[in-house]
């Protein structure tokens, strides 16, 4: 890599630089994608694991006339289509309720949801209805009954956040780009007043070195400004971060594979209750934030969430019932007309800087590709390349999407595997299940916790295929153990740690030193 030069360098591992780095690199690019901490580390794996149009950027486009809020909810709808249907092992549909408790709100929500499908047009997940009381409290025992009068059901997607952005590295690599984590771009070089080089890190080996490019694109996402502000001191700040924290609770608090959503907070926010690999999560909050890499989950955000959730439940639920909860960053672009974050809408914006830096700012998950279909088309017309290739990621099937999950169930089922586990296999690795199951023959059907199907093969597995180099790699973001149950990932934390050490040839020092790293993190939240 060292000796190398890329037509793209592509600084950032989350959603924005994983799906650039697939389309740069299908279009006949020579790609490098560089990430300083483990891919999808930041906001990339801390969403509320919706795939969706934005019902709320909805409503605000029929109170307020606004055609850019109406324009943004039809190509989410387009994207969250495009999305379920590429990666189907890693994205489904979900239905969602909300519970009212006054007449007059059924009609109100059901119009808007009802909207919300004919957008959609022939890309509807379903059909919204009305649904009443009854109905309700047999899809949620515990849900307040006094003055329920009935509901909404509609259709959203559900997704895995941070096996998506490594579904989207993995095809990728596989097409030829070169990704790389714990190797973070420290400095540009110049040529005629134009990037020609980048310097990077290896923050694990702490050498250094730099490689030739033509061009770079900056998807760091809330780190936007600090990569512009590399390249020239001067730029004033086009990214607004916004936190959203999420807790995780028992199954038992939304029993059901229907989710909830609370239509209107106290203070005018949309919030969720989703089931959630086999948990219950609610989010999300929305505060105003700063650039951090562990943003720590803030008391009372977590009271204003269990506050609105006992608002709808007749069970009292305490804090104590948390079983994991974890920050996000939201890189909302800046609007000069705000400062509330609540209003800022979530399109991306590219920016092309004099010495040739590419940035690509906000955005959200369900965007993905068209944010990144739109960024290297601009790198596509400043190139002189020839004999490049149109974008091709609309119909693009990612790693693990490639046959027909039916054929690897029933290949998967001649192993005797506990149902649990197969099911987990299946939904994380899609048709590469097969090849994590090689790994179980070789290494056993031990698992990392006795409540959870993870099994210590898929360490084997994610150290050779998946980038991991931290025993937090893969507890939180290949397996998601530690957005679940944090409790349970303490106490995998040694047996895994272990097993790195072994495959790393860690010394006894490097070993405690991961330990307690990871310790801290967890006591802090993730």
């Amino acid at each position: 890599m060292k000796n190398e030069s890329y037509d793209i360098v592509i600084i950032g591992g989350g959603a924005s630089g994983a799906g650039a780095a697939l389309d740069a690199t299908l279009r006949g690019f020579k790609c490098l994608l560089l990430e300083k901490n483990d891919f999808s580390e930041g906001t990339s794996s801390r969403s509320t694991k919706l795939v969706h149009g934005g019902v709320r950027y909805l409503e605000a486009a029929v109170k307020k006339l606004d055609k850019s809020q109406y324009d943004l909810v039809k190509e989410g709808l387009k994207e969250r289509y495009r999305l379920l249907r590429n990666a189907p092992h890693l994205a489904h549909s979900i239905t969602l309720v909300t519970p009212l408790y006054k007449w007059y709100e059924i009609p109100y929500i059901y119009i808007g949801l009802a909207l919300y499908d004919l957008i959609s047009g022939k890309r509807r997940l379903g059909k919204s209805q009305i649904i009443g009381k009854k109905e309700i409290i047999d899809i949620f025992p515990s849900v307040k009954k006094e003055g329920l009068k009935g509901g909404v059901r509609y259709f959203d997607g559900t997704f895995n956040d941070a096996r998506m952005a490594l579904a989207l590295l993995q095809s990728a690599k596989e097409k030829g780009c070169v990704v790389r984590n714990y190797n973070e771009v420290i400095n540009f070089k110049y040529q005629n007043k134009k990037i020609c080089a980048v310097e990077i890190k290896d923050k694990i080996s702490g050498e250094t070195y730099s490689v030739d490019t033509d061009f770079v694109i900056n998807a760091t996402g809330v780190f936007c400004d600090s990569i512009r502000k590399m390249d020239d001191k001067n730029v004033h700040n086009i990214i607004e971060p916004s936190s959203g924290i999420h807790i995780v609770l028992d199954k038992k608090f939304l029993p059901n594979n229907e989710g909830l959503m609370i239509p209107k907070t106290e203070d005018g926010r949309v919030l969720f209750m989703l089931p959630w690999m086999d948990k219950c999560l609610i989010g999300t909050t929305d505060e105003e934030s700063y650039p951090s890499e562990h943003p720590k989950v803030d008391d009372k955000d977590v009271e204003y969430l269990l506050r609105h959730a006992r608002k709808y439940f007749s069970i009292d639920i305490q804090k104590s019932d948390i079983l994991s909860s974890w920050c996000g960053l939201r890189p909302l672009v800046t609007l000069k007309h705000t400062n509330d974050t609540k209003e800022l809408v979530r399109e991306h914006y590219i920016e092309t800087s004099g010495s040739g830096l590419v940035s690509l700012a906000g955005g959200k998950w369900t965007s993905y590709r068209k944010m990144t279909e739109d960024v290297v088309d601009v790198i596509q017309k400043l190139s002189d390349r020839k004999n490049l290739h149109t974008c091709c990621t609309k119909h693009y099937k990612l790693f693990g999407s490639e046959q027909n999950i039916e054929i690897i169930k029933d290949k998967l089922d001649k192993l005797c595997l506990e149902k649990e586990i197969s099911e987990h296999l299946l939904k994380t690795y899609g048709s590469k299940a097969l090849v994590v199951a090689d790994f179980i023959t070789r290494y056993g059907k031990e698992k990392v916790h006795k409540n959870y199907p993870f099994l210590e093969a898929e360490i084997y597995y994610a150290i050779e295929h998946e980038f991991v180099k931290n025993p937090l790699d893969f507890l939180i973001r290949r397996v998601g153990l530690g957005l679940i149950d944090i409790n349970a990932t303490k106490k995998s934390l040694e047996k895994v740690a272990f097993i790195f050490k072994k495959s790393f040839g860690w010394s006894e020092k490097v070993y405690e030193n991961k330990l307690q790293e990871a310790y801290s993190l967890l006591d802090n939240a993730i």
